[in-house]
This record gives C-alpha cells, sequence and structure tokens, in this order.
C-alpha cells in the first residue's frame, strides 16, 4: 500500500487542474519524507510548524526530528546555528534529498504568529532581487489595503528577525541593489531630492514628512550596525556613498 499523508491520511499527489493541460493528466508527486520516516504533504507540515517547533518531534510518531551534523542522529542538544531536519521532498520538478526543512518551518511558524511580517519579508525578497516595480506596487497595496496591519512607512523601516535584524535597506546595500536602494532612500529617508537620480522622482509614490527617528538610514541590524557601516569598505560605486550629505554619522 502506498505512503499516505500522516496529518491529512490522503494520497502524497497534488490533483492537476484540468484548465491547466490539454488532457489527462498523471497527479503531481507532493512526497515530504522526513527523519523519522512519517511522510507529509509539503503544506499539512507547514500547517504544524508551531507544534514541531514547539519539541522538535514528529506529529506522527513523536520521533525527535533534529540531527547532528556530526553524528548524523537525532538529538535535541545541537546548537542553534547547527540545527536541521534533513528530508527528502519529492515533488514535480523531482527528488531533492537532504532538503533542510527547520528554515522553512520557523519562517512558517513566525509569520503565522505575525501575519504583518508576510508583506515586509515579500518586499526584502523583491530589494534583494531588484525588483522595483514590485516594490512599488507593494507599498500602494499595503497603504490601500485596510486588512494589513502594518503601512508602508513601517515596512520601509521594519527589520528581519529571521535575517539578522536587517532593514530593507541593509539588504539593498548587501545585494548591491542600486534602484532598490534609490528608492528606499526616496521613500525614506529626509535626503534632499537635488541628490536624486531623475528617475526616482517618476516613481509614482509621493515622499511623506520624515519624522525624527523614523530614517531609514539610521536604522540598525541586529548587530547594531547601521546601513553606513556596509558601504564602509565596499567598492565603488558603494564607497562612494559614505558621503555626510547621504549618510551622516549622526
Amino acid at each position: 500500500m502506498a505512503d499516505l499523508c500522516k496529518s491529512c491520511s490522503e494520497p502524497l499527489l497534488l490533483p492537476v487542474d484540468p484548465e491547466d493541460s490539454d488532457g489527462p493528466s498523471p497527479p503531481i508527486p507532493d512526497d515530504l519524507l522526513l527523519p523519522c520516516g512519517c511522510h507529509y504533504h509539503w503544506q499539512c507540515l507547514l500547517d504544524l510548524s508551531a507544534s514541531i517547533l514547539t519539541n522538535h518531534l514528529c506529529p506522527s510518531c513523536s520521533s525527535p526530528l533534529l540531527v547532528s551534523p556530526h553524528s548524523g542522529s537525532s538529538s535535541s542538544s545541537t546548537s542553534p546555528s547547527s540545527r536541521s531536519i534533513p528530508t527528502r521532498y519529492t515533488s514535480e520538478g523531482g527528488t531533492e534529498e537532504n532538503l533542510n526543512i527547520l528554515p522553512t518551518l520557523t519562517e512558517e511558524a513566525f509569520l503565522a504568529s505575525h501575519p504583518e511580517a508576510r508583506p515586509a519579508r515579500a518586499m526584502h525578497i523583491m530589494v534583494s532581487e531588484g525588483d522595483v516595480s514590485g516594490i512599488v506596487e507593494l507599498l500602494m497595496d499595503v497603504d490601500n489595503d485596510s486588512d494589513v496591519d502594518i503601512t508602508a512607512t513601517q515596512l520601509l523601516r521594519w527589520t528581519d528577525p529571521l535575517n539578522g535584524g536587517k532593514s530593507a535597506l541593509h539588504v539593498a546595500i548587501e545585494a548591491q541593489q542600486e534602484e532598490p536602494f534609490w528608492l528606499l532612500l526616496w521613500l525614506g529617508s529626509a535626503m534632499k531630492a537635488d541628490f536624486f537620480p531623475e528617475e526616482m522622482r517618476q516613481v509614482g509614490l509621493p515622499r511623506g514628512e520624515i519624522g525624527e527617528g523614523e530614517d531609514v538610514r539610521f536604522v540598525r541590524d541586529g548587530e547594531g550596525r547601521r546601513p553606513r557601516d556596509l558601504l564602509v569598505g565596499m567598492g565603488p560605486p558603494w564607497s562612494l556613498y559614505v558621503e555626510e550629505w547621504m549618510f551622516p554619522e549622526a
């Protein structure tokens, strides 16, 4: 008998939408195998993220899931930096061995308890990829959506506890994405408009008043570093931005 998902007791397959295919198509595999031998659908396991992270045990058989990188055995005493839950995931794209599912579970549990962080983390991804149009659209949507518990201004200053407490500007600098870098300064700093490239004045988002303590240039990450601190020591053009009028020391 084929394995079933330990959560929903359904076959480890995803149905194919008839509208997405020209004819009958075989179901898509969706099989996440845990170290203990239990199988889950991907989403079914993510739905159990919070409970898994409380004790790092399989929700079905209660076996320890954390594996020590040295011994290869399950352990609950490994250091946080070396923790992993290695899995084997079979999907439409094939089989991926030794997929560490722990970071994904951690993120899902965090987002479940902090729903306002979903658009914020989405924006950080867009920043790292240089997706300026996506950032602009997201900021406009956030301010127009009454169901979202975070404002565009808060998004610009939001720091990610799952990524070293970095702000979007930290991410832009580390990824060396110039367009998002200028966009974040345009929308979230008190820098004079004269210093900005012309295209920044045409993004479709007005500059608001930046109050005391709201300037993105002075947000510190989890290590106490401001964006200016990341720029120091980088090559051009980034090193050229460490100027008093752009990133004052205080």
